[in-house]
Formats: C-alpha cells, structure tokens, sequence
C-alpha cells in the first residue's frame, strides 16, 4: 500500500471511528442536546445510521458490505440495550434498531451498486 493510500485509509477509519463514538455518547446521554428542526428519533436514527454506513463503507472498502451491514446493526441493537438501562432515562426501542439497520441497508445497497458500476 502507498503512503498516499495508506494515509487516505487511516483518515477515512479515524473519522468512521469518531462519528461511530459521537454517535454512541449522544444516544446515551439523559439528556441530549436540542437539534435544529427537531428532528424526530426516528430521522435522528437513519441519519446517524445512513452516514456511519457511507462512512464505513469509505474506511473499510475490503471488508464484505453484508459484514459491514452486521456490524452497524449489532451496535444499533447494543445502543437499544444500553439505553435500557434506568439510570440513563432514555427509552429503548426495537423500532429505533430497525431504522438503523433498515437505513444501512438501504446506503450499502446503493454503494454495491456503485461499485459494480465501477
């Protein structure tokens, strides 16, 4: 691997890993902050999921998309189980772990049909 690539490959996984704990902190916290529009959880959800999907997608280009795809829901279902957790006062939701995982899909769905009309 090149320097330029290697490189382009350590930057792109530092900024998955960022948003990945970015998103993590502000699914946990009792009381997040206020988003312009007010957005509701479950376009907060896809948002988060769709861009950590793109994100990982860029950071991992060698790892099977259907691994990525795991994953990403695997730490949805762990943001719904922490979130469980009464000291937190958050509310966990299977529907908020569908969106997630729905929203991942949809974004690796469309980056495999990039790459093979690469």
């Amino acid at each position: 691997m090149k320097l330029a690539e290697w490189r382009a490959s350590w930057a792109s996984r530092a900024i998955f890993w960022a948003a990945t704990c970015f998103a993590f902190v502000m699914a946990v916290v009792p009381h997040p902050p206020e988003i312009p529009g007010e957005p509701s959880d479950k376009i907060q959800h896809i948002a988060a999921f769709a861009t950590l999907a793109l994100l990982g997608s860029f950071a991992y280009p060698r790892t099977g998309l259907l691994k990525l795809l795991a994953g990403l829901s695997l730490f949805g279902a762990f943001i719904e189980v922490v979130q469980a957790i009464p000291s937190l006062h958050r509310d966990s939701d299977v529907m908020d772990w569908l969106a997630d995982t729905l929203a991942a899909t949809v974004v690796l769905a469309l980056v495999r049909w990039r790459r093979a009309r690469d």
